[in-house]
């Protein structure tokens, strides 16, 4: 897959304003024309990479934050709040979302903050009641749900664990003993009946509920391993993020030494190999690497390193009331993991009917654009007997055109008939669905006493 063309012009500016300078002054220490340095700033010339290291090595900057400063998070967190019911009828695409950002940085980022503050009901809810949840996803959509500094050094944790012994669990075991005096210890259920896992520093335990199968254990070992030794890469990405609420802090530190985690678990390169040999076929990749469905899943959203990248999955996890619980987009700017509502035509709805099993689905959107679906229950860890009977539903998703490597896309014709779905009743212009239980935002209803059609919701432009 080619790299994506880098269009920062409201980050150079930025940086030149910072420096003092004028276009004329930059363009000269750059080594480029005025007319030139305009044209990168009003995001009419993509960055490229000899003008990136130039910068670089100019100015005291980090050059990921070009990429991470996008004005609302980007063009797919700016399409993610568009597509709020409430601006339903005003069909903004992505040419005009994408011209907004390149010509009125600015006012999307005004834009992005005044929904987040007020929300679309209008009522003032940042100050008053800080969201920790929405903060840290908008700061995961920065990144596109890599982080590589982090997976980088992951890897290479992974790397020496695996030459000291094929066991990786045992071997995270031994490196918190030995390097951290850190012991781990399996307790039985009546002892630890509410938790899961608990770091006891006074007995110098990782203390672990025995109700964990194998692979939640690797992982709540790596996850404290991460912890401590990634413990300042982690810091780094908490402190630039700049929440304004400690739960987010706290929220999003737990994002990162999980994110790390999973890495120990699946290392980049490896795990991208073994996802390019077996068609992504997730439950290969399950066993392969000791790992748990959503694992994999989780970890599909994050294969962005540049120079070997894979393909842009997006995830969501919902729960039988179409809650959302979990959604990553990674770079697939999937507006099926942008959108708060879902479709009921979509099978990730259908797969609690079927547990354990994946769900196929080709499915297109209002936009026409059309997306390769898996989804599968799963169970939250701990569960017991006589217990509230948890259950979830992973979707996994990508774009159609990218789907025919797949091997779950055996057999399916990605160009042919696709499920036709929206992004729930509220949102959705399309007309007489027999599934509708609510009108969009922003039609008038037709009414006829007369007539009756499919759907008992009849609107204008229908």
């Amino acid at each position: 897959m080619a790299d994506r063309k880098l269009f920062a012009g409201h980050s150079v500016r930025r940086l030149r304003r910072q420096a003092g300078l004028t276009q004329a002054a930059m363009a000269e220490a750059l080594a480029i024309s005025p007319s030139y340095l305009n044209l990168v700033e009003k995001n009419q010339r993509p960055l490229s990479a000899a003008l990136l290291v130039k910068l670089a090595e100019s100015y005291d900057f980090d050059p990921r934050t070009l990429a991470a400063g996008e004005p609302g998070g980007g063009e797919a967190a700016i399409r993610r709040r568009l597509a709020d019911p409430i601006f339903a009828d005003l069909e903004i695409d992505r040419n005009e979302i994408e011209e907004w950002l390149a010509g009125a940085p600015g006012g999307a980022e005004a834009f992005a903050r005044a929904y987040d503050r007020f929300g679309a009901g209008g009522e003032a809810i940042g100050a008053a009641a800080p969201d920790p949840v929405s903060e840290t996803r908008r700061e995961t959509e920065r990144w596109r749900g890599y982080y590589g500094d982090l997976d980088a050094q992951a890897e290479a944790i992974a790397d020496e664990l695996r030459l000291g012994a094929g066991d990786l669990y045992g071997a995270i075991a031994e490196r918190l003993r030995v390097k951290h005096q850190l012991a781990i210890r399996v307790l039985p259920v009546d002892v630890m009946p509410d938790m899961l896992r608990r770091l006891d520093l006074h007995a110098r335990q990782l203390q672990l509920s025995e109700t964990l199968d194998t692979a939640s254990r690797t992982f709540a070992a790596a996850f404290q391993l991460g912890q401590i030794e990634a413990r300042a890469e982690i810091e780094a990405l908490v402190k630039g993020a700049a929440f304004s609420d400690r739960a987010a802090d706290r929220l999003f530190r737990r994002h990162l030494a999980s994110y790390f985690a999973a890495a120990v678990m699946m290392p980049y390169a490896r795990f991208l190999r073994a996802c390019e040999a077996t068609g992504y076929d997730i439950e290969l990749l399950q066993r392969r690497f000791g790992a748990g469905f959503e694992q994999v899943a989780h970890r599909l959203t994050t294969l962005q390193r540049v120079g070997a990248r894979g393909l842009p999955f997006f995830m969501v996890r919902i729960d039988r009331a179409g809650q959302a619980s979990k959604r990553f987009s990674g770079a697939s700017a999937a507006p099926l993991a942008e959108a708060d509502a879902r479709c009921p035509l979509w099978r990730l709805h259908q797969a609690f009917d079927n547990p354990g099993q994946l769900m196929i689905q080709l499915v297109e959107l209002e936009d026409s654009s059309r997306w390769l679906t898996i989804a599968r229950t799963v169970t939250p860890q701990g569960r017991r007997y006589g217990a509230v009977p948890a259950e979830f539903a992973v979707g996994l998703g990508v774009a159609a055109e990218l789907a025919g490597s797949l091997v779950v896309a055996r057999g399916i014709d990605l160009k042919g008939e696709a499920t036709p779905i929206g992004l729930g009743c509220r949102a959705c212009l399309r007309g007489n669905c027999p599934q509708r239980s609510l009108p969009p935002v922003g039609r008038a209803l037709v009414l006829n006493d007369r007539e009756r059609g499919l759907s008992p919701f009849i609107f204008a432009g229908d």
